[in-house]
């Protein structure tokens, strides 16, 4: 087992390691008497009873409770009937939620727990690729509206987080390919051995998941609330998430955001940035990973949807651009000049 503390506040653990879901018991930052262990519909008949019954070890008196699989349920009739369920089950500020499933269960489950009685406890337990290595540390806690994605939320770390690639193994490939997305964003962004590597299948799953994590790390501790050099995260993803809403979210996230990631190092190479040929070395790698390298939708359609996006600040949208594979830049642009 490895770990990795974010030094946030407060700060958390993030144990990595085959079956440490079977340690549950010891993983805990502390004793709880009630815990509301909160799935989907996909993810509970696979996986719920087991965690259940590891979390009932603790002592704790274990009330779960399964929202339907989907981004369409990243919504905050959701949230109200996860509210409904905590005041039923007599959830109080001493106690904690458990959110165990992919990034849409992860990300309304921490929200709920944001905003419950003005912030509880949760504990999270990914089970897809992409919540292991995005959307379950960091503290960011959202759910969609009509407009856009996330443009309602709230930063709330969770007191532990548990990353078990053993649920990877009941993983559709689809969500596989979803979540390698990010993992190629990670590469872009910060890592050019990485990239390499991926490039060349020389990378193991636990050093992917630890490489990534140790990334995301390093940005969330040097900006927690998102306002410098964490933006580096969302490199793809102000024309990624535009994708997303214009789909109707058919289009899964970590293809929208390959998908973006081409298109803004095309407009990087435009503007000489980016290094004319990084745009295809990422087309090729998203390729080779069965992920999709464009939509049927015109700039002009993706521009407008970008403007709901949640990181335009006034008529200014800053947008992330690569200095080469590996290396990044912050780009202030005005709404005009886009």
């Amino acid at each position: 087992m490895q770990k990795l503390i974010f030094q946030t506040e407060p700060s958390y653990p993030v144990y990595i390691g085959e079956r440490i879901t079977e340690e549950l018991c010891s993983c805990l930052p502390k004793s709880y008497k009630r815990l509301a262990l909160i799935s989907d519909s996909n993810v509970y008949p696979l996986h719920g009873e087991r965690i259940k019954s590891l979390l009932e070890k603790t002592g704790a008196t274990v009330f779960s409770y399964s929202i339907p699989a989907g981004e369409s349920s990243k919504t905050h009739r959701t949230l109200q009937d996860i509210y409904a369920f905590l005041c039923e089950c007599g959830i109080t500020r001493t106690d904690a939620l458990v959110a165990l499933g992919g990034g849409v269960v992860g990300d309304v489950v921490g929200f709920a727990a944001a905003t419950y009685l003005r912030g509880v406890d949760y504990v999270q337990i990914p089970t897809s690729l992409l919540a292991m290595i995005d959307s379950s540390v960091g503290g960011k806690t959202a759910v969609n509206l009509p407009q856009g994605k996330n443009l309602v939320g709230a930063f709330h770390q969770p007191v532990a987080v548990m990353v078990d690639p053993t649920f990877l193994a009941t993983l559709p490939k689809a969500e596989y390919r979803n979540g390698m997305g990010e993992v190629i964003k990670y590469a872009c962004i910060a890592d050019e051995k990485m990239f390499d590597a991926l490039r060349g299948g020389n990378l193991t799953v636990e050093e992917m998941l630890w490489r990534s994590l140790s990334i995301k790390k390093y940005a969330v501790e040097a900006d927690t609330k998102d306002t410098g050099v964490r933006q580096m995260l969302n490199f793809g993803h102000t024309l990624g998430h535009a994708i997303e809403t214009l789909s109707g979210y058919s289009v899964a996230h970590g293809e929208a955001v390959g998908v973006g990631m081409v298109e803004i190092s095309r407009y990087g190479e435009e503007q000489g940035i980016t290094p004319v040929g990084t745009a295809q070395a990422i087309s090729d790698l998203l390729s080779q990973y069965g992920l999709p390298v464009s939509v049927q939708y015109t700039r002009e359609q993706l521009f407008a949807a970008a403007m709901s996006d949640k990181k335009r600040k006034g008529d200014m949208l800053t947008l992330v651009m690569l200095k080469q594979i590996g290396s990044y830049a912050l780009v202030d642009k005005r709404i005009e000049e886009l």
